[in-house]
């Protein structure tokens, strides 16, 4: 699976954007697990959201964001609302097969990875 990871940019707090994840090379469907993870300067790697029929979120990011799939269209989105600076980082997708709930924020189980697309919160 290649994945492309789009709509990054800058925003001011308080603003939202939509990230898209689009994959090629293999349909989309329930049982591919797609996360969105996140790298702030000079921090490490960190979850954000993952979906396959139902999704998780990261405690900072739950109530503003919502991850949404459609298998369709090989695609999903991350909807980012009441974007705060400390949301600053690059954001990459990622995939994988089969992954249990709980392991979603795992990036090691993540076969798949997609270039990041850039995020700024500032005003």
């Amino acid at each position: 699976v290649q994945l492309q990871a789009s709509g990054g940019g800058l925003v001011q707090p308080g603003g939202s954007l939509r990230l898209s994840c689009r994959g090629s090379g293999r349909t989309f469907n329930n049982n591919l697990v797609v996360g969105w993870f996140r790298q702030a300067p000079g921090q490490e790697r960190e979850f954000v959201s993952a979906i396959r029929s139902s999704a998780r979120y990261s405690d900072s990011v739950r109530g503003r964001f919502t991850i949404s799939r459609d298998n369709a269209k090989n695609t999903v989105t991350l909807q980012m609302n009441n974007l705060k600076p400390e949301d600053t980082a690059v954001y990459y997708c990622a995939a994988a097969s089969s992954l249990i709930f709980s392991t979603f924020v795992d990036q090691g189980k993540y076969t798949y990875w997609g270039q990041g697309t850039k995020v700024t919160v500032s005003s």
